[in-house]
């Protein structure tokens, strides 16, 4: 499997990578992000573009985008402080830009899209980020290629990946002793960032039942 990653700098998207980089089914890894990473390896390769609503250009970004098994989108915004038009830009719009032009240079792929549980998939109700992921998902089923969402609930970073915004890698300290209990408790509302990226490959490799995956689909597809 060749697989494309958008967002691999952040907590899911390092996630991914290193499951990626460590499977052997995933033969190859092309990284699309504004930064490179910091991570070398054999199967990995970058493509650095300072705007990512600029990848359809002819050449040299259509060519490196070409070949592909798969995508798996992990870039994300918080809403928080973001008016609601931005948080669609950098949401809506940037997602099916970059999806289109990844369907466009490798027909066929499987596109997975990292979303979040609560999203509204009517886009009808009051909360802002769940109807513009909702609107997203929406879009990107209408596009031709086999697209996954996944809809995790929280998310325990492993391997010392952390999270890039700072109020959520507060939380996910303070709330680390807590999370055996949590897991014991309600063990289909916790996942990892290792399960996140084992299922990613699994249900590009596979598919899976449904087009939307909750937190018990990924911890299930990861087995």
């Amino acid at each position: 499997m060749r697989a494309i990653l958008f967002g691999g700098t952040g907590m899911v998207g390092q996630g991914v990578l290193r499951e990626c980089l460590l499977d052997d089914r995933v033969e190859h890894v092309l990284s699309v992000g504004r930064t490179p990473l910091d991570t070398r390896h054999d199967k990995l390769s970058e493509l650095v573009r300072p705007d990512l609503f600029d990848l359809s250009e002819a050449g040299t970004v259509a060519d490196q985008l070409a070949g592909y098994d798969a995508c798996f989108f992990c870039l994300g915004v918080s809403s928080a402080g973001l008016a609601e038009a931005e948080y669609r830009r950098l949401t809506y719009d940037l997602t099916l830009s970059a999806a289109g032009a990844v369907a466009a240079a490798s027909p066929g792929l499987t596109f997975i899209y990292v979303s979040g549980q609560g999203t509204d998939s009517t886009e009808a109700g009051r909360i802002r980020w769940a109807r513009v992921k909702g609107a997203t998902e929406n879009a990107l089923r209408a596009l031709p290629m086999r697209n996954f969402a996944f809809r995790p609930g929280f998310i325990q970073p492993l391997h010392g990946i952390t999270s890039k915004t700072p109020v959520y890698a507060l939380a996910y300290r303070v709330s680390g002793p807590l999370l055996p209990v949590l897991r014991r408790l309600a063990p289909n509302a916790v996942t990892t960032t290792e399960v996140i990226g084992r299922a990613m490959i699994a249900v590009a490799e596979h598919g899976y039942p449904t087009p939307v995956l909750e937190t018990r689909d990924l911890n299930t597809a990861a087995k």
